[in-house]
């Protein structure tokens, strides 16, 4: 009894958790659009790279950090349980005797005082037990050469980052577009399967009746039943691949797994072939990638300019002003001296052994490979619009092809069916003819989801995705 108020209570708990896991979930009804929308503002690269985009924001704010003012407060308080003792030259006595002799003074044979040779040392305790010092301190950067172009540098490197953004969205809104129309095609799918088993299953009620009236014969009844399980088989596998799809496309768009998402466009043959676009049209300026080399370019100099201008002095301004306490008793009160200090502070760089021309040269060297990136980048969008317009020009020739076999194929099934019906066509054509039919439609759902990929690589070798 007591194990059965247990699982009880476990399938309670259960059903409440997944009613609270469903309350949760979202509903989402999205265009391709919409998808590739949402996925640039979810997927978890992009949002990184937009994070990037904030760590350079910050990055900026420490350069224009270096040419404020730096303020900084100080204090201290020492003790000395034994104040240092200094060794020196007894010039108290030499000034004694220097006196004395001056002044004619004898000793007491009658005879002037003479200077000795040697006055030897002493010792003496300088400074206080306790020693307290509080201050503040200014330090003002007047000129530095790569702190100036740091800050010239940094609207360029925030746009550095967020073409970088846009690059990472463009890859991304690509695999979720196709990603979309393949499960957009598999719908296609599902409906030409559905009319299949329908037609099938009408086909093999007509065939039963013909068997009843000694027309038919008990195999073509059989075949018949094994084609319907087949298409049911076949069914089934596409719901699960699509179930799968959809769920790829959902981590993609870095959408919850639970949330659900329903498709609103489809992919027609008639869509695949509107748009085209003059391969002869496009520009390099219209790639993300090339826009990103340019700005790399653009630091490249930044780069340079920056290690040249370290050959000029850095000027800087310095103060700082501070109260001391010298005391022997522990304790804040008394008096405190003021000091103050206002100084100018120049560097002027002479030799550092060639490492200021070792780091220019570098920085031209990495301008060159930036300038060579570029010009490879060129050539690999000319090759890459070649090839998408090769595919694509391919691609819409297989689907027009799969197209017309796909009619083919239904007359055919058609025919042979009406043949069959009168008693003039065997089940062997019948079922041939249906397996015909189905690679046909097989055949076309494959051509338009590849015409759909083309198209879409072509949109973005030519810089026109959006």
């Amino acid at each position: 009894m007591k194990q059965m108020i247990n699982g009880i209570k476990g399938r309670l708990l259960a059903g409440l958790l997944l009613l609270a896991i469903a309350g949760q979930a979202q509903r989402h009804e999205f265009s391709a659009r919409q998808a590739a929308d949402y996925a640039s503002k979810n997927n978890a690269q992009v949002k990184n790279a937009l994070l990037d985009v904030q760590i350079q924001q910050q990055t900026n704010r420490e350069i224009t950090a270096s040419a404020y003012p730096q303020i900084n407060a100080s204090g201290s308080l020492n003790y000395y349980p034994n104040v240092s003792v200094q060794t020196f030259p007894n010039f108290i006595a030499a000034g004694t005797y220097g006196v004395l002799a001056d002044e004619g003074v004898v000793n007491g044979s009658g005879q002037p005082i003479k200077t000795p040779s040697d006055f030897g040392f002493i010792q003496a305790q300088f400074g206080t037990k306790f020693v307290n010092t509080a201050g503040a301190s200014l330090q003002q950067l007047l000129f530095d050469g790569q702190v100036f172009v740091g800050l010239q540098a940094r609207r360029a490197s925030i746009d550095f980052r967020n073409k970088a953004v846009e690059v990472t969205e463009e890859a991304i809104r690509a695999n979720v577009y196709k990603v979309y129309y393949q499960l957009a095609a598999s719908k296609s799918q599902i409906a030409i399967l559905d009319a299949n088993i329908a037609n099938v299953q009408k086909f093999l009620s007509d065939t039963r009746k013909s068997f009843e009236n000694g027309f038919a014969e008990k195999l073509d009844i059989s075949k018949l039943e094994v084609q319907v399980n087949n298409l049911q088989t076949e069914r089934q596998k596409a719901l699960n691949n699509i179930s799968n799809g959809y769920i790829g496309l959902k981590f993609l768009m870095g959408m919850p797994i639970r949330d659900t998402l329903i498709l609103t466009d489809s992919v027609t043959y008639e869509d695949i072939r509107t748009g085209v676009l003059d391969a002869t049209q496009y520009q390099y300026e219209n790639r993300k990638e090339f826009q990103y080399a340019q700005l790399g370019l653009k630091l490249g100099e930044y780069n340079i300019r920056r290690y040249k201008l370290s050959k000029l002095p850095t000027v800087a301004l310095s103060s700082n002003f501070n109260y001391l306490r010298q005391a022997n008793n522990f304790g804040f009160g008394g008096q405190w001296f003021p000091s103050s200090l206002i100084g100018l502070n120049v560097n002027v760089p002479i030799f550092d052994g060639f490492a200021r021309k070792a780091r220019i040269e570098r920085a031209q060297l990495e301008q060159q490979q930036n300038l060579n990136n570029i010009e490879n980048l060129k050539l690999n969008i000319d090759q890459e619009v070649a090839q998408a317009l090769n595919s694509y020009t391919n691609a819409l020739a297989t689907l027009e092809t799969q197209k017309r076999n796909r009619e083919l194929a239904e007359q055919v099934y058609n025919t042979t069916r009406l043949k069959f019906q009168e008693g003039i066509g065997s089940s062997t054509e019948i079922s041939s003819a249906q397996t015909d039919l189905q690679t046909a439609q097989n055949n076309f759902i494959l051509a338009l989801y590849d015409a759909s990929n083309a198209r879409i690589d072509f949109l973005r070798a030519t810089g026109r995705l959006q």
